[in-house]
């Protein structure tokens, strides 16, 4: 619906949002929501799940200059956005996060990286992961240390 405010929607929100799926009834509604679930775990679709990633994080920006998510509100938006398409790498990243306390909060450049590292890096060996390299926030530097030592 690309709503300005989380949980609120506009009468134009609301509108816009169901004419760009087609959906006049609840049964449009529900074909084109399955339709919009399958559609975006397509290899075709990389942009459109990639706007649907940011905007996940987005919507969690709840007050005006906020920055960050929650490390609790981002794991579970984690499983919700990314769970059915990285499993594996997703369970391991949650439970790395509600273990660790040096993050109370994500931002979005650590949100982006987390798609970044599970899209590119070889799961679960972890080989061409180079936390020398500067790509990846320190975040995932103590995710890939924590894989590595077993602590998992």
């Amino acid at each position: 619906m690309s709503a300005a405010r989380m949980g609120y929607f506009t009468r134009t929100e609301w509108r816009s949002g169901f004419n760009a799926l087609r959906a006049s009834t609840m049964q449009n509604l529900s074909r084109a929501l399955t339709k919009l679930q399958t559609d975006i775990n397509k290899e075709g679709f990389i942009r459109e799940f990639l706007e649907l990633y940011s905007f996940a994080f987005k919507y969690c920006l709840t007050e005006d200059m906020q920055k960050t998510v929650e490390t609790e509100s981002v794991c579970e938006l984690l499983d919700m956005v990314l769970g059915s398409k990285f499993p594996a790498q997703v369970g391991k990243l949650v439970e790395y996060l509600k273990f660790q306390t040096d993050y109370k909060a994500i931002n979005k450049d650590q949100w982006e990286a987390f798609y970044r590292f599970c899209n590119e890096v070889s799961y679960p060996d972890l080989k061409n992961y180079d936390e020398n390299s500067g790509y990846y926030p320190s975040i995932l530097d103590g995710f890939v240390d924590w894989m590595k030592e077993g602590k998992n």
